[in-house]
């Protein structure tokens, strides 16, 4: 028998049951959603962030697929200047293993909900949603990103809709979002006709 210590193994399976209803992390914010024509420093910002973000989960052993998703992940398409990423772990209630290497890299916890969770940045101009890997959230977030690029008439939908959208005031990004909702589905629609035919 040796006194050598045994390599530590991880495992993938998960350790806890996941969360069973949004918790919005400091509760809701008052925004005022601007659009801002389309800047070539969002996808220099993208990667910046990817590669931010891979760094952080290689010091836990972490793999993640990463994606620049949202408008500004839209060549010509106004946003509002947040951009969007999307995280794919293994097991996004294995929070030891990604959450806290995002944490020390700057990041901050707003939205933990079943499946989902979301940490930005403290200017909050960069939001990161984490997903399981082969969720079907990051299947509908890259075939609407990936219409978008490609279909000039869906894309000015996209964003005379938004523009019709700010006419209002919202108490919560998160009500401006589900606005949208009708359009983005039609659109996605129309994305996997063109996808199959």
């Amino acid at each position: 028998m040796t006194d050598e210590p045994r390599p530590r193994t991880r495992t993938r399976t998960r350790r806890r049951p996941d969360v069973t209803e949004l918790d919005l992390v400091g509760g809701p914010e008052a925004i005022a959603v601007t659009l801002h024509d389309p800047d070539p420093r969002w996808p220099e910002l993208y990667r910046e962030h990817e590669r931010r973000i891979v760094a952080a989960l290689a010091t836990t052993g972490t793999q993640a697929d990463v994606e620049h998703i949202g408008s500004t992940s839209v060549p010509g398409l106004a946003a509002k200047p947040i951009v969007d990423l999307v995280v794919a772990v293994d097991d996004v209630t294995a929070e030891e293993d990604w959450l806290e290497p995002l944490l020390a890299a700057g990041y901050v916890l707003r939205v933990r909900e079943p499946g989902h969770r979301l940490v930005r940045t403290p200017e909050r101009d960069v939001h990161v949603h984490v997903y399981d890997r082969g969720a079907p959230a990051v299947a509908e977030y890259l075939l609407l990103r990936d219409h978008l690029r490609r279909d000039d008439d869906d894309r000015a939908l996209y964003e005379r809709t938004k523009r019709d959208l700010l006419a209002r005031s919202w108490d919560d990004m998160n009500d401006y979002a589900d606005a949208k909702t009708e359009v983005i589905s039609a659109i996605k629609g129309r994305a996997r006709e063109a996808r199959e035919g």
